[in-house]
């Protein structure tokens, strides 16, 4: 029986594809985006998260806690690292201060948590299998993928391309829409704020727009990282030269993805990066629109 693990189901949303959706946020994730909006998704493996203002420092946890490393708040001294997220501290916590991020379900049981929305779905929503990167757990994926189109479900995948590129062909064909994210055109830079060369991604990119003829670009604006004249500009142009790209979407940065580092006490990537105010968005949607590429803010 094939199971995948899932960080989080995104009931009605409006974003992640056409109509409303249903987003399923899949674990495990090749990159490590500074700017990453859920670090959640990054470790493959379930993690405890910390929500440190809901702790009333009443004990239950360490008391919980088969291995005696949790404590109010967070974690004793390097507990952290010890940490299996057997989920026992956050069954014994009063207040909801702690989670176990990450749960495994075979197709069947997602599916039928899926189809519970399908009424909302109308002709243009659907289902979008998000990350993380949804291609790490290629079986499931399309497993997933194949259930949906046998229930008439319009489905799209949210990858970052960073994938073998036979895994992102065999999925490809089983989706009728690809949200490709593109973040940065210079390798090197790429590097940087990835961790990662962006050398196969963009060749896949190129691979798979000959294949598939519905791709949406998506692109995270974070001001100082990329969001500069000749990223945007670079970035335009690759869109607007590859005929089965319909659509780009300019996703401004926001904090939440900082804050929830923090709870899982990852470190404190992109607590300096500031969100681009609305008007320098308008400036950049406004790069993508005069190279020809139909652009939306959001989405």
């Amino acid at each position: 029986m094939i199971r995948g693990r899932v960080f989080n189901v995104q009931r009605f949303s409006l974003h992640d594809g056409p109509g409303i959706r249903t987003t399923v946020f899949l674990k495990g994730c090749p990159l490590q985006c500074t700017w990453c909006h859920n670090p959640e998704g990054i470790a493959a493996e379930p993690e405890v998260l910390v929500v440190e203002s809901r702790c009333i420092r009443c004990g239950a946890c360490r008391t919980g806690c088969p291995l005696g490393i949790a404590a109010e708040g967070g974690w004793i001294p390097d507990g952290r690292e010890a940490c299996t997220a057997c989920g026992a501290c956050a069954d014994v916590c009063p207040t909801g201060a702690r989670a176990v991020v990450g749960r495994e379900v075979t197709v069947d049981e997602l599916l039928a948590e899926v189809m519970r929305d399908r009424v909302f779905f109308d002709t243009d929503g659907g289902v979008t299998f998000s990350g993380g990167e949804p291609l790490l757990q290629l079986r499931f994926l399309e497993a997933m993928l194949e259930a949906c189109r046998a229930a008439g479900l319009h489905t799209a995948i949210d990858t970052s391309g960073l994938a073998p590129l036979k895994h992102l062909l065999r999925v490809a064909v089983l989706a009728d829409l690809l949200l490709f994210d593109v973040k940065l055109m210079d390798d090197t830079r790429h590097r940087m704020h990835t961790g990662v060369s962006n050398t196969q991604i963009l060749a896949n990119l190129d691979a798979v727009a000959r294949l598939h003829p519905n791709i949406w670009l998506r692109v995270p604006i974070v001001p100082g990282v990329n969001d500069d004249e000749t990223n945007i500009r670079a970035t335009a142009a690759l869109a607007a030269g590859i005929p089965s790209v319909r659509r780009v979407h300019l996703l401004p940065y926001h904090r939440l993805g900082a804050d929830k580092r923090r709870r899982l006490g990852n470190g404190t990537e992109g607590v300096s990066l500031t969100p681009p105010t609305r008007s320098r968005m308008d400036e950049l949607a406004a790069e993508f629109t005069a190279a020809g590429v139909t652009t939306t803010i959001g989405g």
